[in-house]
C-alpha cells in the first residue's frame, strides 16, 4: 500500500508545476558529458547530440526509484530509446529496460509493432500515441520508476503505466524486466536528436517513521542537509543531502569519512543503504562460515571474482569495530577487523562473519540493524540475522558513529538511533 501511495503522489509530482523543479538535480551540466559515459555523442550548443556514430551513452552512477525529466528535439524519422536499469553492457532493451524514443509520425514507422511506437517498452508493453509533438519541436518527457512501477508522461499526457512484476510473470526469459536498478542511458541508433534539461528527482526507500519515533528513535539525518555531521575535506564536498538521501559521489582523495557530531555509548541503528555507482572487477578471498579464508588444494587461498564496492558503519569512533557494508561473498555486516585479527578466538572470528549474505542485488535498497550494547553487536540485514553477539573485546565505550568513504558511490536514507 505504502508504494501505491508513492506512486500516486509522485505521478502528480510529474505533472506539477515548475516550482517542483527545484526538487531536482541535474544530470547533464550543459557543457560536456562529465557524469556521462558511451560513444557517438557530442555536446553542441548546450544539447546532447547523437550522431551517426551513436550507440548507448550511459550515467556513470546507477539509479533505483526516481523521477527522471528532460527534453528531445527528433529529426524526421528518428529512433532511439531510454534505457531504464540498464546494468552497462549488452543490449539495453533486453538486459534493461527501453522506452522507445521514436518519431511516430515518420512514414517508415508505420508499419511498426504497437510496442515499438514512443514511450512503449521495447517488446513488452505498448503506449498510447498521445502528445507526442512533430519533429524540430521539443518535448518534454517524465519517467517515474518507484519499486516495480514505471509511468510515463509526454507533454502532459499519461502514456505509460507499467506493473514490472506483471511483465515479468508474462516474458520470464526477459532479464531486464527483473531488474530493480541500474544506470540511466540514450541507446542510439545513429538518428540524430537533441537532449536538454536532464535533471533526476531520486526517491529514497519508504521508512515508517511513526513506528520508529513511537519505539523512541530519532532520525540523525534530517534528509535536506550535513547538520548533525563533520567531515575533514581536502577538496570538492562529496558528501551531499538532495530529497532524503545522504549521498556520497564515490570520489577518492576530497572528502574522508562522516562521522557523527554526538557520541553513544548502547544504541540500536536502523538504516536504508545502497550502491549508487560501479566498481573494478577484482579477485578477493572468499571467505568461510568460521571467519576463515577458503584454502584449495595447494593450500593458498581460493579468491572469486567480484565487483569491488567497500563502505561501512564505524562504531564508537573506532576504525577496527566497522560493520562492513561490501560484495564480498561473505555479504555486509562482517566485522573485518576482528575476524581478520590473528589475537582474536576462533569463536569471536566466526561470529563476526555473517551467517549468510543477506545483500540484495547491487544497486538496490538494503536496510540494517545495528545493535551494540556494551562489547556486544548484532547485525540484521534485509530482515535476516547476520551477525549474532559478537564481542568486540577493546572496542571503546563511547563515540560518534561514523560513514566510510571507501572509493564507491554509495547512499544512505532513513538514518535512525535509538539510545539505550
Amino acid at each position: 500500500m505504502k508504494t501505491i501511495i508513492i506512486v500516486s503522489l509522485l505521478l502528480h509530482a510529474a505533472l506539477a508545476s515548475a516550482q517542483e523543479m527545484e526538487k531536482f538535480r541535474p544530470l547533464f551540466n550543459g557543457k560536456d558529458l562529465t557524469g556521462w559515459t558511451g560513444e557517438g555523442y557530442v555536446v553542441e550548443d548546450g544539447f546532447i547530440v547523437c550522431t551517426p556514430n551513436g550507440k548507448n551513452l550511459m550515467t556513470e552512477a546507477t539509479f533505483s526509484s526516481y523521477i527522471l525529466d528532460f527534453d528531445f528535439k527528433l529529426e524526421p524519422g528518428t529512433n532511439n530509446g531510454l534505457g531504464i536499469h540498464y546494468p552497462g553492457d549488452g543490449d539495453g532493451a533486453y538486459t534493461g529496460m527501453e522506452l522507445q524514443i521514436l518519431d511516430n509520425y515518420a512514414d517508415k514507422w508505420k508499419d511498426l509493432k504497437d510496442y515499438q511506437y514512443h514511450g512503449s517498452m521495447y517488446t513488452l508493453l505498448p503506449a498510447k500515441k498521445e502528445g507526442l509533438k512533430p519533429a524540430g519541436e521539443w518535448n518534454n518527457q517524465r519517467v517515474v520508476v518507484v519499486d516495480t512501477s514505471i509511468k510515463v508522461v509526454l507533454n502532459g499526457h499519461s502514456i505509460l503505466d507499467a506493473n514490472l512484476a506483471e511483465l515479468s510473470e508474462k516474458h520470464p526469459k526477459h532479464e531486464g524486466v527483473k531488474r530493480r536498478s541500474g544506470r540511466i542511458a540514450f541507446l542510439g541508433h545513429g538518428d540524430k536528436i537533441s537532449f536538454r534539461n536532464i535533471n533526476i528527482f531520486e526517491i529514497a526507500a519508504p521508512a515508517n517513521e511513526a513506528d520508529l519515533k513511537a519505539t523512541d528513535y530519532t532520525k540523525i539525518f534530517s534528509g535536506s542537509d550535513l547538520i548533525g555531521w563533520k567531515y575533514e575535506s581536502t577538496g570538492d564536498h562529496n558528501w551531499f543531502a538532495t530529497n532524503g538521501i545522504l549521498k556520497h559521489t564515490g570520489k577518492k582523495g576530497a572528502t574522508n569519512d562522516l562521522w557523527t557530531n554526538e557520541s553513544y555509548k548502547d544504541f540500536t541503528m536502523v538504516f536504508d543503504w545502497r550502491w549508487a555507482g560501479t566498481g573494478e572487477k577484482k579477485m578477493q578471498p572468499i571467505v568461510m562460515p568460521d571467519g576463515s579464508d577458503k584454502l584449495g588444494a595447494n593450500g593458498k587461498k581460493e579468491l572469486a571474482e567480484i565487483e569491488e564496492l567497500d563502505s561501512g558503519i564505524y562504531l564508537r569512533g573506532a576504525s577496527k569495530c566497522q560493520i562492513n557494508l561490501w560484495n564480498w561473498t561473505c555479504g555486509s555486516g562482517e566485522i573485518y577487523g576482528y575476524r581478520t585479527d590473528p589475537k582474536q578466538s576462533p569463536a569471536v572470528k566466526a561470529a563476526c562473519t555473517p551467517k549468510r549474505k543477506a545483500d540484495r542485488p547491487l544497486g538496490e535498497w538494503n536496510q540494517t540493524i545495528i545493535t551494540v550494547k556494551g562489547d556486544t553487536v548484532n547485525v540484521s540485514l534485509n530482515g535476516e540475522t547476520v551477525i549474532e553477539n559478537a564481542i568486540l573485546a577493546g572496542m571503546p565505550a563511547e563515540g560518534p558513529i561514523g560513514l566510510q568513504h571507501h572509493g564507491q558511490a554509495i547512499d544512505f536514507a532513513n538514518i535512525w538511533v535509538k539510545r539505550q
